[in-house]
């Protein structure tokens, strides 16, 4: 094995192990850093491809920028898109989409400024094939969707796939489909399509069995933890976004009506407080009684109103939520009822005894 070799796979594990430790660090750090690392491995992916820096190893050509890179990009996507759902994976493959398209309009930017001042062409920075270009952001971003309906299609539990074996093959899935787009975009028509798309569809391969493990490994680890879990989607959960928007505004609006409804219950209760105190404070001070008939004097709330007077009973029911339950007492019962039974008398004034009052029947 050269020392190209060992220096590719070398540099693929540590920016595989790069991008997935930024991903670890979403829950202290919030998921910015990870975006900004895709963002500059997208940069410098488009960069290296149009060099068409390569390795060559046992008759195969393993590209420098979708060897260690482009499958970098991948297994980002991959990660956000199980731990964090559709919302944040599509803001990742805007975050792609947008370098892929802005770093080779730098690169032409920067050539023409340096054509028409007249100094030498920067050897460094490729001058971008548009062609080559175009086919990479449209196969990127076809590439990434594919990947969040690939890996829920193959996680229904009819299914029943290991996970293990559910990475390697949506990552695999991934990356073929990207040798059939991208060289189809990029270089149908010329001598060299089909062996660049053979040679290509082998390299990926190996990419996946390499990359592979790495990702089952991260989806392990970070499913073991306690804030973590493995969610089952819709399979086009990725394309959801108006659903997803009219659900939340749902939640929203319902989320308002609970809390109007609780305001509502909560003014109720403080002017039912504000008339209990109202009555409290009645009560507890003077009342206008009438000295022959005993009955109270109640002042009208409305000017329309006139002076009230009503019996105790009738104004307390009034007042407060109390209510009268009538009967009569020994001493009215023997004034009123002369005639009863001395004995029935004694009965009702036993302490023992049920009641000391009779009720009217």
């Amino acid at each position: 094995m050269n020392s190209d070799v060992l220096i590719l796979i070398t540099e693929s594990i540590c920016v595989y192990l790069l991008v997935l430790w930024t991903h670890a660090l979403r829950h202290k750090a919030g998921l910015g850093p990870f975006y900004a690392l895709l963002g500059g491995i997208t940069a410098i992916m488009s960069w290296i491809t149009d060099a068409g820096v390569a390795v060559e190893f046992a008759g195969i050509t393993f590209m420098v920028g979708s060897t260690v890179f482009y499958t970098a990009l991948l297994l980002g996507v991959f990660v956000v898109y199980v731990f964090d759902g559709p919302h944040a994976t599509r803001v990742t493959i805007l975050t792609v989409a947008g370098l892929s398209i802005i770093t080779p309009i730098i690169a032409t930017v920067l050539h023409l400024q340096l054509k028409f001042t007249g100094q030498a062409d920067i050897a460094y920075v490729p001058y971008p094939n548009l062609r080559i270009n175009a086919a990479s952001v449209i196969t990127t971003i076809a590439d990434l969707v594919f990947l969040a309906v690939a890996w829920e299609f193959s996680g229904r539990p009819s299914i029943k796939m290991r996970l293990w074996l559910r990475a390697f093959l949506t990552l695999l899935g991934v990356m073929w489909l990207d040798v059939l787009l991208f060289a189809t975009g990029a270089f149908a028509g010329t001598a060299g399509y089909v062996s660049i798309m053979q040679g290509t569809l082998l390299s990926r391969f190996i990419i996946a069995v390499i990359a592979s493990p790495f990702l089952y490994f991260y989806l392990r680890w970070q499913q073991n933890r306690k804030d973590t879990h493995i969610e089952n989607r819709p399979v086009l959960a990725i394309l959801h976004e108006i659903a997803e928007t009219r659900h939340e505004l749902g939640l929203a609006q319902q989320e308002i009506s609970r809390r109007k409804e609780a305001e509502r219950q909560k003014q109720e209760i403080i002017q039912r407080l504000k008339r209990t105190l109202a009555r409290v404070q009645k009560l507890e001070g003077l009342l206008p009684v009438c000295s022959s008939c005993k009955r109270i004097r109640v002042e009208p709330h409305d000017s329309d109103e006139k002076v009230k007077w009503l019996p105790l009973d009738e104004y307390v029911e009034e007042e407060t939520e109390a209510e009268f339950s009538h009967g009569v007492c020994l001493d009215c019962l023997r004034r009123e009822y002369p005639d009863l039974s001395q004995e029935v008398i004694r009965e009702l004034e036993k302490p023992d005894s049920s009641t000391r009052e009779s009720e009217d029947s």
